[in-house]
């Protein structure tokens, strides 16, 4: 390496002749002109900040690439986690849902600012946050205008993350780990958000594997045991048919126009077992709804809710394929001759969305989850006694489901049955609801019974 002491530092210029604005540093090393562009004046001068403080502590230039030595180790060690982190959501954006989006981010919001040098001038981890949730993480029409204070946050990360490489020492994973293990605010986190996001990770390394910037998997050398999360239904939350029709007949009486336009939503979750967001899809295409007996709901799409930041069409609501289902795949539930009813009727009060959607605000909008958790809730202090609104008795809308699936199973439908009309797999099935198959225990002793007596 070819090194010198000869460095005159130059000025920043904002090139305006371009498609993105740019600005560039300019100095030269032993009579020779480097430059580096930059998105913003912010970076450049961090950049320039840095080459400032280097010389002024005698330290020496490669001649080649203009960079000092301690800067030329960094940049030779390849990527950085926060610039593979950066990859990683922009490499699956055209693949991944807004909620799967929003997930990665969720945990790279926590994991980027964990894994990061000792270097001076530390903004604010909530600082750190904002600049990547707004900006960092998202593709480059999407990202918003930085302030004077965030592009300093932003230039600061980029300068301190520590490179990819790092992530296989044994010590550095344990940073990670524990960073996951803890809220923003620094409480225990949940089961279930340490677990998704110790999986994110791994699948952001498995990335690292597949462009063989690791030879293997180093999370998988890290003994540690992730909190053990809760993967059954609480019987306790589930309805009986009698309890679900009180709670259905309160729904109407919460709100002028609310209420009475989700009752038969709510429905088809009980009686359908349909989630929250397929019911918010369904259309009148997707209904055959006789006068009198069963009917059929075949589902083609879900619409689930999601921050705009990470939407394709920048809505709250977008359309998607059915969860664990390929793309047009479809679901077919026969639905029983009380949802046809109500079906009908809310037809044929409501009409339906311009695109045929069953269920819609007065607008032609779609009802966000919080619209829904305000009626049911008004819904549970109508119809249930004190002690049960303060249970989880069918705290949520979603638990209504619940109650359809174990209705089901304990009816006898056999699982597979259960499962199909469901969207699950049968051993995910017969997994979460295990706790709420209950009624059957003496009919399955006794068919032990018969099978040792024969």
């Amino acid at each position: 390496m070819n090194t010198t002491y000869d460095v005159k530092l130059g000025e920043i210029q904002h090139r305006t002749d371009r498609d993105t604005p740019t600005f560039i540093a300019r100095w030269r090393v032993a009579g020779k002109q480097k430059s580096k562009s930059f998105r913003t004046r912010g970076l450049a001068n961090a950049f320039m900040s840095d080459l400032r403080q280097a010389a002024k502590a005698g330290e020496e230039f490669d001649v080649a690439t203009g960079l000092p030595v301690s800067m030329l180790a960094r940049a030779s060690s390849g990527p950085t986690f926060f610039e593979f982190a950066q990859a990683y959501v922009l490499r699956r954006w055209n693949t991944t849902a807004a909620r799967t989006r929003e997930t990665d981010a969720y945990a790279l919001l926590t994991l980027i600012p964990a894994l990061v040098g000792k270097a001076p001038h530390r903004p604010t981890d909530e600082d750190l946050r904002e600049v990547l949730r707004i900006h960092a993480l998202l593709p480059e029409k999407r990202r918003a205008d930085l302030t004077a204070a965030q592009t300093v946050a932003l230039g600061w990360l980029e300068r301190a993350s520590l490179p990819l490489s790092e992530l296989k020492e044994p010590q550095v994973l344990r940073v990670a780990l524990d960073a996951i293990s803890v809220t923003f605010a620094g409480s225990p986190a949940g089961a279930n958000t340490v677990r998704r996001k110790r999986a994110i990770l791994h699948h952001l390394l498995e990335h690292a594997v597949e462009q063989k910037l690791f030879g293997s998997n180093p999370l998988d050398e890290i003994k540690w045991t992730a909190p053990k999360a809760v993967t059954v239904i609480d019987p306790r939350t589930v309805v009986n048919p009698a309890q679900a029709r009180v709670l259905l007949d309160a729904v109407p009486k919460v709100g002028r126009k609310r209420g009475p336009r989700l009752k038969a939503l709510f429905a088809c979750i009980y009686y359908a077992a349909l989630r929250p967001e397929e019911a918010a899809d369904l259309r009148l295409r997707n209904c055959t709804l006789p006068e009198t007996g069963w009917g059929l709901i075949v589902l083609e799409n879900a619409r689930p809710q999601g921050t705009k930041r990470w939407t394709d069409s920048g809505q709250t609501h977008e359309s998607r394929s059915l969860k664990h289902r390929a793309n047009k795949e479809t679901r077919e539930i026969p639905i029983p001759p009380v949802l046809v009813a109500m079906l009908r009727e809310h037809i044929a009060e409501y009409g339906t969305a311009k695109d045929g959607r069953i269920f819609a605000t007065g607008t032609g909008g779609t009802y966000s989850s919080s619209a829904h958790s305000y009626v049911w809730q008004g819904a549970r202090k109508l119809a249930l006694s004190p002690a049960q609104v303060a249970s989880s008795l069918a705290a949520r809308p979603y638990d209504l489901r619940h109650a359809a699936v174990s209705l089901w199973l304990n009816a006898g439908v056999p699982a597979p049955e259960v499962a199909k009309r469901a969207g699950h797999s049968v051993d995910v099935l017969l997994r979460v609801y295990a706790k709420c198959m209950d009624g059957q225990q003496e009919q399955i002793n006794g068919k032990i019974n018969d099978a040792l007596d024969t």
